[in-house]
């Protein structure tokens, strides 16, 4: 009997037994991927899964119930029974891309879709084969010809799905069931305040491996070691023995690191230049063992606390922010380098050194851009409002979500702050979740920040939480002047409030719809938006602990919770419109307030590198 047969079970010969069997999912419950599997990319050749795919919604998991996946590709006449599924077709849906997007009847479309592509692989070497799929929301199961070959939970994170074994001598059929669905066990769960959007909507990728490959690589400057001690790290695919050689461009010329059963470490005296949103120093590094290599463009810095203050290479730091979403109007959450270098132009405008990327990770060339640019990171995964706290199996999904996103970017400067949560309440279980989740991303990080967007303390009105024991920073979400009209309020919470280690203002903001105009009293207009953003700004000013705001947020952004006349399907706190061109007129109101800042700070002097997709600085 065959792994296949076992998992599908003896063959079946009443036609109807799948419209009773509510048990299909158990079947593929053992083969999920997680952050132990992933592959780093850097310096890799990859060959592109992109394009059109054929295409099928199955909102009622017909494909698992039916089997779908075990139907070989074959003409109508040669059918042996009818089938509900067809790879032949003529539906298809480009990869990357949301099916929310693509026609209006798939906009609401919550459950499973179908994709399948054909390749050519050619057997005869010892090279591996891994599947790469960038994200897909928000599980996915992948076959290979008519075999379970493995899945993955999680919407935002890549996740990899090694083919070799299963692979034949010419035409492979690839399938990718993806679904969308909300629980209440999922993170996040089914209540959220953005749009839901389903499908491979990054990129997907064949990556061909030595049989012993680099599976990950690390570099990082040494915290405490005053920029002159740098930390590299390898793991290999296998556990064997070996030697890496690590060059790092006007640094290293040969570092030898001894490997000892697939993982090694080392630390070495360097004094690079350390990177920094006024110097955003990039050095190239390249990583040899044996038949495999890897490079990176990494930077060198050190984010801390001392107190209350945010530490940058030893020098305080107050982060001048704006929270952004993963979306648009023509590409829902898909990401393309044009809007990401807008959305970085935008914050250069705005005068920011800091972007908060709400409320999932973003696509991995976010961080890159960031790097290169000099901007700051705040990255989050979703755990959001009320997840499933005591269920061990919600817990095991963020916490493979979150070491997915650390595994990821660990490598960017830019990224200083890991987020582990946004608006949960301060409950037992809440507590025992995230204290483990802050454990996580120390262990799986020791050289950056751990934070959560908290709630504000109701019964003694003031920044406080039990979790701000595990949080080298307290994130707080506040929303005085809007879903709290009065100003007063924020005042008294500042002035009750003596938190002993730094504070973020992680959103605060109003909604206005672009272009109308009003009482500054009046709800949705820009004039309304305008004096919250001053009120706001001018109030927190005063309280030293409060070591960087984002406001909330730099677009317009879809979501189905917001149904008034002026939102219209629309979250509308954003400084610009949802056609990312017209700004608002709070826009200027922080540009101005963070361009004062700035001046005051660095006495007139000083800049960032100029908006660019190179790094002018680079080794």
């Amino acid at each position: 009997m065959s792994a296949q047969d076992e998992l599908d079970g003896p063959g079946q010969i009443d036609p109807y037994h799948h419209l009773h069997d509510e048990a299909y999912e158990r079947r593929f419950a053992k083969g999920y991927v997680g952050w132990r599997d992933m592959v780093f990319m850097g310096g890799r050749a990859a060959e592109s899964l992109d394009g059109e795919w054929r295409f099928a919604i199955d909102p009622y998991d017909e494909g698992l119930r039916q089997k779908w996946y075990a139907d070989a590709p074959a003409p109508v006449e040669a059918w042996p029974v009818p089938r509900d599924y067809d790879t032949n077709a003529e539906v298809t849906a480009p990869v990357p891309s949301c099916w929310n997007v693509l026609r209006r009847e798939w906009t609401y479309l919550e459950g499973a879709a179908w994709y399948t592509r054909f390749f050519t692989h050619r057997t005869g070497t010892d090279e591996r084969i891994v599947l790469r799929v960038g994200a897909a929301n928000y599980e996915a199961r992948v076959f290979l010809n008519g075999i379970f070959v493995g899945a993955h939970r999680g919407g935002s994170t890549p996740f990899f799905i090694e083919l070799t074994g299963h692979l034949v001598d010419g035409e492979n059929r690839l399938q990718i069931q993806v679904d969308n669905r909300r629980r209440p066990d999922r993170v996040p769960m089914q209540h959220t305040d953005w749009f839901n959007y389903g499908g491979l909507y990054r990129e997907v990728s064949l990556v061909r491996l030595p049989p012993v490959f680099i599976r990950d690589f690390g570099a990082a400057l040494v915290p405490g070691s005053g920029g002159r001690r740098l930390r590299f790290d390898v793991t290999l695919s296998d556990p064997v023995d070996g030697t890496a050689t690590i060059a790092v461009d006007g640094l290293i010329d040969a570092l030898a690191l001894p490997v000892s059963g697939g993982f090694g470490s080392i630390e070495v005296e360097a004094s690079p230049a350390l990177w920094s949103p006024d110097t955003p120093r990039l050095y190239a590094v390249t990583v040899r063992c044996g038949d495999d290599e890897i490079g990176d463009r990494v930077g060198f810095r050190e984010i801390s606390v001392d107190g209350r203050r945010i530490l940058l290479n030893g020098e305080p730091i107050f982060l001048r922010g704006i929270c952004v979403h993963e979306d648009d109007v023509a590409l829902g959450k898909t990401t393309s380098e044009a809007d990401l270098v807008r959305r970085f132009d935008h914050a250069r405008a705005l005068n920011c050194n800091f972007l908060r990327l709400a409320h999932y990770p973003h696509h991995e060339r976010a961080a890159e851009l960031a790097d290169e640019l000099g901007f700051l990171l705040w990255e989050e995964i979703p755990v959001y409002w009320t997840i499933a706290f005591e269920a061990a199996d919600t817990f095991a999904d963020a916490d493979n979500q979150l070491r997915e996103m650390v595994r990821r970017d660990r490598n960017r400067a830019s990224v200083i702050i890991w987020g582990i949560g946004n608006e949960n309440a301060d409950t037992d279980p809440r507590h025992a979740f995230m204290s483990r989740l802050a454990a996580t991303a120390r262990e799986a990080d020791g050289t950056r920040l751990v934070s959560a967007a908290c709630l504000i303390n109701r019964a003694h009105f003031r920044i406080e939480d039990r979790l701000a024991a595990h949080l080298d920073v307290i994130g707080l979400n506040e929303y005085f002047g809007w879903y709290e009209p009065s100003m007063e309020g924020l005042e008294r919470l500042l002035a009750n409030s003596d938190p002993d280690r730094p504070v973020i203002i992680t959103e605060t903001g109003a909604d206005a719809v672009a272009g109308l105009r009003g009482p500054a009293t009046t709800f949705f207009t820009e004039d309304c938006q305008e004096a919250v953003y001053r009120a706001q700004l001018t109030t927190l000013a005063r309280a030293g602990y409060v070591q960087g705001v984002c406001p909330w947020i730099l677009y317009d952004f879809r979501t189905e919770r917001r149904q008034t006349v002026f939102q219209r399907g629309y979250n509308r706190k954003g400084l610009v419109a949802e056609d990312k061109t017209t700004r608002k007129r709070a826009f200027d109101v922080l540009a101005a307030c963070w361009a004062e800042r700035r001046r005051a700070e660095n006495g007139g002097a000083g800049g960032q590198a100029p908006l660019a997709t190179t790094n002018q600085g680079a080794s």
